[in-house]
């Protein structure tokens, strides 16, 4: 694939070209997976939706991040679909569509319409669906999802506001959203490694199947998937699957993947996320003696000033003497939640949150926050947008699935800042003031 500079016509080739391209379906599942394929060895950068120039930097990996897991079905598609070309004009030899290790989706979709279209665009009639995410206690076994001990259906995903899951059986959640025909890639065959793995594709394909699920309850599974799906253009899975595949490419872990610029600035942390890990996360903060402001939607409905308050008292706390990390948050328990939502709605409640987090994260970097925690999926894709980050560079990681990364936004000075994007249900309670000693060289 090939560019044509628009003054002459003349084709030319991209600076740079990666052996993976990824599309992630949310900004905190992009970092998730970068940062499993940065332990592994691979240099990555992670776009800010579609990129509309060449990549210019030296890497071995590129995750776009969308903002599409709960968009009308079509959007997500079409997205989907030009960072894929995108991906393929940077050279990606084998492509990778990443959700959460949830599934989450609803009947329509968006996970199945996507991998139909990116197979369609691939012109490959054979992939795997595999979320599993051990590290993370999520696992599939006998094509079942499971949260830690939990069916997927008896979690907390249960009650989740926006794609509720209902139904742990994979095989047939997935099949309610694609019209081609999906199977199963059970442990027994998974345990036997790559080459019963292989001859297990081969029969499901010449059976019609064209999208396997597969088993994995290990790392040590994954790791056995990893070289079977050498061949495969197209990948669906979680951010567990790829501890599995740089290897394939002749990549093995180094120290240097994930260096990052030295630290700079204030600390802070916007959490939109009313997950229990994160409810978790913001008392253990408080606990803890840190500075916290919570913010409520039904204010930022009725107070447009309500944003503007919270910036001063996060401005003043900053200045305080010994000042440490400041949290703003809208998080909170589900029946809280709940309430809110019957009163505004579940998409304006979600949506009023979004804007006006996504405003003081803009106002906190203006105010000298150079290092960003940002708890939540749909928060972090609202503040990286707001703070207008086009890529970051994947660095060390604070706990499975979540890495400190280094962006340029024009919000901040000519060094940039740090920042994480949370997905909700990461890290353990202590996870925020883990995250800063990281930065400070005290883990």
């Amino acid at each position: 694939m090939t560019f044509a500079e628009p003054e002459s016509g003349r084709a030319v080739e991209p600076e740079s070209r990666i052996v993976l391209g990824c599309i992630a379906d949310d900004f905190t599942g992009a970092t998730d997976l970068a940062s499993n394929l940065v332990r592994e060895g691979m240099r990555v950068v992670q776009t800010i939706g579609v990129p509309t120039e060449p990549l210019s930097l030296d890497v071995d990996a590129v995750v776009v991040a969308l903002k599409s897991r709960t968009i009308p079905p079509a959007e997500a598609v079409a997205q989907s679909v030009a960072a894929a070309r995108w991906l393929k004009a940077q050279g990606a030899r084998q492509f990778y569509f990443k959700y959460c290790s949830t599934f989450d989706s609803t009947p329509a979709g968006n996970i199945g319409p996507v991998a139909d279209a990116l197979m369609t665009e691939l012109d490959t009639r054979f992939t795997v669906a595999c979320p599993a995410f051990p590290e993370n206690g999520r696992s599939v076994f006998k094509g079942h999802l499971f949260v830690g001990d939990a069916l997927l259906q008896d979690s907390g995903m249960r009650d989740h506001p926006l794609t509720p899951m209902t139904d742990s059986n994979l095989v047939r959640v997935l099949q309610a959203q694609t019209h081609r025909k999906v199977g199963l890639i059970d442990h027994t065959v998974v345990a036997q490694g790559a080459t019963a793995i292989m001859a297990r594709m081969g029969s499901l394909m010449a059976s019609g199947i064209s999208i396997a699920v597969l088993d994995a309850t290990t790392d040590d599974d994954l790791r056995r998937i990893g070289p079977a799906l050498k061949d495969l253009d197209l990948v669906t899975a979680g951010s567990g699957m790829a501890i599995g595949l740089p290897r394939n490419f002749g990549i093995a872990p180094r120290d240097v993947a994930g260096r990052l610029p030295a630290p700079r600035g204030r600390r802070a942390i916007v959490s939109g996320s009313c997950s229990l890990a994160t409810n978790a996360q913001v008392a253990d903060f408080q606990a803890r003696g840190g500075a916290a402001y919570a913010v409520d939607p039904l204010e930022f409905q009725e107070d447009p000033g309500s944003v503007d308050a919270a910036l001063r008292w996060a401005a003043d706390a900053l200045q305080a003497p010994n000042a440490g990390p400041v949290l703003v948050y809208a998080t909170a328990p589900p029946e809280a939640v709940k309430a809110v939502q019957a009163r505004l709605g579940p998409a304006q409640a979600g949506q009023l949150v979004e804007h006006a987090l996504s405003r003081i994260a803009v106002g906190l970097v203006e105010r000298g926050v150079g290092q960003l925690i940002v708890a939540g999926g749909e928060t972090s894709g609202a503040c990286v947008q707001a703070l207008g980050i086009r890529q970051m560079r994947i660095g060390p990681q604070i706990a499975p699935g979540v890495p400190w990364c280094h962006a340029q936004s024009p919000h901040a000075g000519s060094e940039g800042l740090h920042v994480t994007l949370k997905s909700g249900n990461f890290g353990a309670a202590d996870f925020f003031s883990s995250a800063f000693d990281l930065l400070d060289g005290k883990e």
